[in-house]
């Protein structure tokens, strides 16, 4: 969930959770993942929601809109945290570390910066980028490259996702790009998109499809609920399915 400072000089429960089956999302949009002071009932219906599913439900009702899985394959969870917001992008080449640091300053509170990097022969991110961006409000760090200090980055409460790991680095050159589109094993990601991510993998979901998605979501979370009591009354997943 993403807070603002100035949410600590307003009374109302950011924290506030809903069960599923009580969510309403009806006035939603994309802007209300974050709360700026007249969007407290949608803020907490989002995120209660976002907070009780998975990238599995995710992927899935983006297929049942748009026949598309909306998953990045080669990008894994590096700490087993759990994100959602906006994506800002960036793209650098694997020994210029230093594009990261200028994006770091540029993304606004609540983004999830996602890096797209030329290579995986050097990392671009580590423990000094985590401490400044989680510092700089950002919610997480997608890296389609290479990441290091693991050592540091497994015990942070700062999520990171990445193709891989590695320990060398290059020099802070600053040469790479800010808040452009990027295209990922054929995905259009473009700033402003939503991206979701847990131990599973990461979603990503382009931003006109966002209520939608939220939507679909909701319905198969409360499906699979439904499933889940059957399962428990007595019932197979076979007779449930309708292949017995």
């Amino acid at each position: 969930m993403s807070i603002n400072p100035r949410d600590l000089l307003n009374k109302k429960d950011l924290n506030k959770q809903i069960n599923f089956d009580e969510i309403k999302l009806d006035n939603i949009s994309i802007d209300d993942l974050n709360y700026f002071g007249d969007n407290y009932d949608n803020f907490i219906n989002l995120n209660s929601l976002l907070n009780q599913v998975s990238s599995c439900q995710i992927s899935d009702a983006f297929n049942e809109i748009a026949h598309r899985s909306g998953v990045i394959s080669k990008i894994k969870s590096i700490n087993n945290l759990k994100v959602w917001g906006r994506i800002f992008t960036s793209k650098t080449d694997s020994d210029d570390w230093g594009t990261i640091t200028i994006a770091i300053d540029k993304a606004s509170w609540g983004d999830v910066l996602f890096v797209e990097v030329s290579d995986m022969d050097a990392s671009i991110w580590g423990e000094l980028a985590s401490v400044c961006a989680k510092n700089n409000g950002i919610k997480a760090t997608v890296v389609y490259g290479s990441v290091r200090d693991l050592d540091a980055i497994l015990t942070m409460d700062y999520p990171i996702f990445a193709y891989g790991y590695a320990p060398n680095a290059g020099k802070p050159l600053g040469l790479g790009d800010i808040g452009i589109d990027l295209n990922i094993e054929g995905m259009k990601i473009s700033p402003g998109d939503f991206i979701f991510g847990d131990e599973t993998g990461v979603v990503i979901i382009p931003k006109q499809f966002f209520k939608e998605v939220m939507l679909e979501t909701l319905k198969i979370k409360i499906k699979e609920q439904n499933i889940i009591n059957l399962i428990n009354s007595g019932k197979s997943l076979s007779q449930i399915v309708g292949l017995d």
